[in-house]
């Protein structure tokens, strides 16, 4: 499947996390569906500002902005919005000593300040979607109190003025801007015995993946990966824009693969390089490369890749370089970012 493929509606019919999943389930939806976006956050709370959510029909919930508390409340709401087609507001404020003496209180003492759009008030935020989905550029979402949307990303601006209904919170700020950065994306080089467990936990996290792979063996994992390239290492970094990767895995399990996929990418403008196998592994392939090849990784090679979280077998591999990776790439970015205008 492509990223702009629209998935069936039973497929978007399951609960994910991440804003991947939330674009992907909206633009399966139909129509009745709306976006609840966090925009203001105080004290303890499930997600920071910029948090996503859809809601739609039949039950429809992708994203997740609590532990699943305050989730009936947003869908009631959200279901009004929709019917109504307005911009409404939505405050959840769960700091009051008195609910959570009485039993009452849902866990985490902090409010949150939801906007929820309807998303059939706002024609044509699909090809903005679709457009993030290809991850050509950030996605701008700009909230205005007085209902006027903004939408910008890539070569593709939407605006809509919307109904406001009245707003519920203590800090009337006249708007905000929310900046949704494009989800991350992962070459993998060579499928194996991790990969059953691999490619879905990467796609849960919301990640796009590309598998090289053309070896008969496993041409089965294909169908796990967004992307599929049936050529060899070399010929496939040749033919891929590899800057549009935000990690390269390596993990052929077979030694000349390997050695040619390093190769190929020394001079890749890929900034996170991980190497499945031991350290003896490493020192073997490194022991045939030229050192202008081996110099030119730096850094950005991790090897072993994963972290060690202890375990052994493919599925304990798989949790521990999703882990690193994860970790890599949120060390100094986020996925979204929401500021007051």
């Amino acid at each position: 499947m492509t990223p702009a493929d629209t998935p069936s509606p039973a497929a978007a019919r399951e609960p994910t996390g991440s804003t991947r999943a939330v674009f992907e389930a909206a633009l399966g939806a139909g129509t009745g569906a709306t976006l609840a976006i966090v925009v203001e956050t105080e004290g303890s709370t499930y997600v920071r500002p910029g948090a996503l959510a859809v809601f739609g029909a039949e039950g429809l919930q992708s994203g997740w902005l609590s532990g699943g508390c305050i989730e009936p409340e947003i869908a009631v709401r959200a279901a009004e919005a929709a019917a109504a087609k307005r911009l409404e507001w939505m405050d959840v404020d769960t700091r009051d000593d008195e609910d959570l003496f009485a039993g009452s209180a849902v866990g985490c003492r902090g409010r949150l300040h939801l906007a929820l759009l309807p998303l059939d008030a706002m024609p044509g935020w699909q090809a903005a979607a679709r457009t993030w989905l290809a991850r050509t550029d950030e996605l701008v979402i700009e909230i205005a109190a007085d209902g006027a949307i903004a939408w910008r990303v890539g070569g593709t601006s939407l605006q809509w003025q919307l109904v406001a209904g009245t707003r519920d919170d203590v800090t009337q700020v006249a708007g905000w801007s929310l900046h949704v950065a494009p989800p991350p994306s992962v070459l993998v080089l060579g499928a194996g015995p991790e990969t059953p467990t691999l490619l879905p936990l990467m796609r849960r996290m919301g990640w796009l993946t590309t598998l090289v792979e053309r070896r008969p063996r496993w041409v089965d994992a294909s169908s796990l990966a967004d992307h599929v390239i049936g050529e060899a290492p070399a010929t496939a970094l040749r033919d891929v824009d590899s800057g549009r990767h935000d990690a390269v895995l390596v993990m052929h399990h077979n030694f000349e693969l390997d050695r040619e996929a390093l190769e190929a990418l020394a001079d890749a403008p890929i900034a996170y390089v991980g190497l499945l196998g031991p350290n003896r592994r490493r020192e073997d392939l490194f022991s045939v490369l030229a050192a202008g090849t081996r110099e030119a990784f730096g850094s950005r090679l991790h090897s072993p890749v994963g972290l060690p979280l202890g375990g052994h077998g493919p599925e304990a591999i798989s949790l521990s370089i999703v882990a690193q990776v994860q970790a890599w790439l949120h060390a100094s970015t986020q996925d979204t970012a929401a500021a007051p205008l």
